[in-house]
């Protein structure tokens, strides 16, 4: 019999040999979800003897990750703005970078529209419209997105995050006019597909081959989703609404002059940790 620990570093090991960066950190969160414990759990019971079936789930879930399967997708969990968030392969894996967008819009509503009704845009896990009405507890939130497979997931990360009495979930095209029911909103939060379609091919592997490509391409030049919006969303915003996108690298200046050219009085942008133009903010 083995104990937790003598899987852990056979894990750990396999996953540095094969060139995983975060290997120590990968390996215990295999070995903590193949043990159904959290990581704090896991490094209690280290001494423990494990079983042969969860050897074997680990065994099976680090060569999967030495496949390049992404750890969260093989562990259907990830966390996004200190929430869990259920992930699957029919949504993205949430990103640092998009934190940026939920950080923005608390700056610009609180202490102003502290109960605002907000809509979620591309909203995929429902990270955004989580994290937001965790932050923001007055806001009242509808996330839409066109797949119905990744709406399921962002009703269960709702109910997850207890939110379920101030969020719903609409299946909508972000391309084309919003459904005539949907109502106003005081901010419209967008994380588009914005990849270049020519660029898609050159991802890394843990993204190309393994997050929905839907949900990465951002036509041509990567802009599509924000000429969309901008035409047929924007009518959902009173005077002095918001409109929030993250953008592509080098994205923020074309996206500006749109939002201008769009009817916007104003057009503005925020810098992420590596000081790229990551969030443009219009407003109405």
């Amino acid at each position: 019999m083995k104990t937790y620990n003598d899987i852990y570093f056979a894990a750990r090991n396999a996953l540095r040999q094969h060139g995983v960066e975060a290997y120590n950190l990968e390996a215990r969160v295999l070995v903590a979800t193949a043990a159904g414990k959290t990581p704090a759990e896991l490094l209690r019971d280290l001494s423990f003897y494990t079983t042969p079936a969860v050897e074997k789930k680990v065994e099976d879930f680090t060569a999967r990750r030495i496949a390049g399967e992404p750890v969260a997708y093989i562990t259907g969990a990830w966390e996004f703005y200190g929430l869990p968030m259920k992930v699957t392969p029919d949504v993205l894996i949430p990103r640092m970078d998009t934190e940026l967008l939920v950080d923005t819009a608390k700056e610009l509503l609180h202490g102003y529209k502290m109960d605002a009704r907000i809509l979620d845009l591309c909203c995929g896990s429902g990270c955004i419209t989580c994290a937001v009405g965790h932050e923001l507890p007055a806001t009242r939130l509808v996330a839409v997105d066109i797949s119905a497979s990744a709406l399921e997931v962002c009703r269960h990360n709702i109910s997850m995050n207890r939110l379920s009495n101030r969020a719903i979930t609409v299946q909508a095209d972000a391309t084309a006019s919003p459904p005539m029911s949907i109502g106003r909103f005081d901010m419209i939060i967008a994380n588009p597909p914005y990849i270049p379609s020519a660029e898609i091919m050159t991802l890394d592997a843990s993204v190309r081959d393994y997050e929905p490509i839907w949900a990465l391409d951002g036509g041509k030049n990567g802009l599509k989703f924000y000429k969309a919006i901008i035409k047929y969303w924007k009518s959902l915003l009173p005077d002095g609404g918001f409109l929030l996108f993250e953008v592509g690298e080098g994205q923020a200046a074309p996206v500006k002059e749109m939002l201008l050219s769009g009817g916007f009085r104003s057009a503005d942008s925020r810098h992420d940790t590596q000081g790229v133009e990551r969030v443009v903010i219009g407003v109405m």
